[in-house]
């Protein structure tokens, strides 16, 4: 039979509280960044340096503006998707060791925010351009760079204990 309570001990604990506080605050940051970019600059480009520009963009895709498509079927196919695997995360976060919780905190935040986006205005708004002279890099937003940071821990991580056990 479940025990509700030993389910309860195990989800509320205090890794699972800073977790959810890591995960606020990446989401909230991740606001913050948008909201600024599309309040002070939806209309031009602004320049930072040779190196980086602030350039509004509308991602409809997923990461680096993949599988875009005007197609409803398609955005809400990905949309439900990226929810289960929002769960999916969550559910591994509360299951795993202090380590793996910061690296899950780090994808699961902002893969909220990019999710919130998708949900509220239909596309993620993507504004951070590096470039170098003429070549590009994908567009891209702070919950960006903080799943890939995310992802990386993970990766290193799990490199390593292979590599030790």
């Amino acid at each position: 039979m479940i025990n509700l309570r030993e389910i309860n001990n195990k989800i509320i604990t205090k890794e699972n509280f800073y977790f959810l506080i890591i995960v606020l605050f990446i989401f909230s940051l991740d606001r913050y960044t948008k909201i600024e970019i599309i309040n002070n600059f939806s209309e031009n480009s602004f320049y930072i340096n040779e190196f980086i520009n602030f350039d509004l963009v509308w991602n409809t895709g997923i990461g680096f503006g993949l599988f875009q498509s005007s197609s409803s079927l398609l955005y809400n196919s990905i949309s439900l998707l990226i929810a289960f695997v929002i769960l999916f995360l969550i559910y591994f976060s509360i299951i795993s060791d202090k380590f793996d919780k910061i690296s899950f905190s780090l994808i699961i935040g902002g893969a909220t925010g990019n999710f919130y986006d998708r949900m509220i205005f239909k596309a993620v708004p993507d504004f951070i351009d590096l470039h170098y002279k003429n070549f590009h890099w994908f567009t891209f937003n702070v919950a960006d760079i903080l799943i890939t940071l995310g992802i990386i821990i993970f990766l290193i991580k799990g490199f390593l204990v292979s590599k030790i056990k």
